[in-house]
């Protein structure tokens, strides 16, 4: 299972600056997999019966299999998962606001982000847009703004794409992507905040982070929602609701004396989403070969909205991947006694990325468990169950590093620290299934711009793809 490091690094750059939310993280994967020869399956119609490679979307999740080598319908899962938010500062329903002079939008804080390091940032806007379906231009396709990087003052809507059909009747669902500077929220002078250095900055969320986007209202009123309208092409009165966000148009870049670093936002965790992409493309091809009847399905699941806890319709604590693997099982000509024979016999491995250790704040680490970025792979433990690893799984993930030929590390945190979670133990409480959390090494993690090791990123995915198909 070879990756080039150029290439899977150069990739993920690509990757992050096509997915600045969740919709649109799908979106990439989708683009990915059917290069591969995936198929699409609409959510609400019966699954394939023959044996192939298939997806389903839904918003910003996605489930993807392949069962080319027609496995029995008792055969064991072998699943990665991880999610596709990351924290952000969101739109309000009604953002226009008007203080000293200056044009500014409401935001909410999406999860738990570092918030000073979205302060003096040129910030884009991208999310999704709820529409009526009959207004949209184009006989039914939805136009978004080019998302090639560039400035985009001048930019007309390029990328075409087709109405989301699990969308209410009547509604069609836009996904949009502005990669130009409109937003900043200004940080206040140090003249005004002597103490800033020395006793940090205290940011209140509902006063300090409105971003400044323009001086005074305009004569006509126009506000935000009038702002989406002209970028999609409809009317003001035909926008019925958004899901928009807030990210740093700075793009991803190769970092350090010999570029072993690769800086940029959301790697936690769009760097195992996209791994999991790759790895499940390399175990479906892997699997014509030596694949059996017994052979597990290798199948991958990003959840959406595991910064925010995982409970909704498309979170790791709804029905979503334990109806997936009931309905794979029963596409295969199985009963329910057959999906609990499946059930007992899948592993499950729950991507998130992991603290390297940071050489300014060591004392903040678990002193005998150092993680070095670039070191290969981060399995990670906890025995709050904050983490959801157990023996087997661990074992089964050292295999996978092991047939991969990558190196693989051991995480936990310091016993007087609060150790943050994953989807992972609730993919195990849904699922009942053996699971283990793993992830890749980085610094920086919540930050606008985080930073993670470009070798690394080729060892994650052939640890994952390895998991996926495991040597017999």
């Amino acid at each position: 299972m070879g990756f080039a490091t150029e290439e899977v690094a150069a990739g993920l750059i690509d990757y992050l600056r096509a997915s600045p939310s969740p919709f649109h993280a799908v979106a990439s994967s989708v683009r990915l997999l059917a290069a591969a020869g995936f198929t699409g399956v609409t959510p609400s119609a019966a699954l394939p019966t023959t044996p192939g490679r298939y997806y389903l979307a839904r918003g910003g999740a996605l489930v993807a299999w392949s069962t080319e080598h027609d496995p029995a319908p008792t055969a064991g899962f072998r699943v990665v998962g991880a999610h596709t938010d990351s924290p952000n500062l969101r739109i309000k329903p009604q953002p226009d606001v008007v203080r000293a002079g200056f044009r500014q939008l409401g935001v909410e804080v999406y999860g738990g982000p570092m918030l000073n390091s979205w302060l003096d940032r040129d910030l884009g806007l991208s999310g999704r847009v709820s529409v009526r379906a009959a207004a949209l231009p184009g006989g039914g396709l939805a136009a978004t703004a080019d998302g090639d990087g560039h400035d985009g003052r001048d930019a007309a809507p390029a990328v075409r794409l087709p109405v989301d059909r699990s969308a209410p009747a009547g509604v069609a669902t836009v996904l949009v992507q502005f990669d130009e500077p409109l937003l900043r929220v200004a940080q206040l002078a140090i003249h005004l905040d002597r103490s800033v250095n020395t006793d940090g900055v205290k940011l209140d969320a509902q006063r300090h982070l409105s971003p400044i986007w323009g001086l005074e209202q305009p004569a006509d009123g126009r506000g935000f929602v009038a702002f989406l309208a002209e970028r999609i092409g409809v009317d003001p009165g035909d926008v019925l609701a958004f899901d928009i966000m807030t990210h740093d148009v700075q793009p991803p870049a190769r970092i350090g004396a010999q570029r072993e670093f690769i800086a940029g936002g959301r790697m936690d965790n769009l760097a195992t989403s996209l791994s999991g992409t790759r790895a499940l493309i390399e175990a479906a091809s892997t699997w014509p070969g030596p694949g059996t009847a017994s052979s597990p399905v290798p199948l991958l699941v990003l959840f959406d909205h595991e910064e925010v806890g995982s409970v909704s319709e498309r979170g790791a604590a709804s029905t979503l991947l334990p109806t997936a693997l009931e309905r794979i099982v029963l596409s295969r000509g199985g009963g329910r006694e057959d999906f609990h024979r499946a059930m007992a016999a899948t592993i499950v491995a729950s991507g998130d990325m992991a603290h390297a250790t940071h050489p300014n704040y060591a004392d903040k680490h678990e002193p005998e468990h150092r993680i070095a970025i670039d070191g290969g792979p981060v399995l990670k433990v906890n025995n709050q169950l904050r983490y959801a690893t157990g023996a087997p799984g661990a074992a089964a993930f050292a295999l996978a590093c092991e047939q991969a030929g990558v190196p693989m590390q051991r995480f936990v945190m310091r016993s007087d620290l609060p150790c943050g979670s994953t989807v992972g133990p609730i993919m195990a409480a849904r699922t009942g299934c053996e699971t283990v959390d793993f992830g890749a090494a980085m610094l920086s993690m919540h930050s606008a711009r985080e930073l993670v090791g470009a070798d690394d990123q080729a060892r994650y995915a052939a640890a994952l793809a390895a998991f996926l198909a495991p040597a017999v």
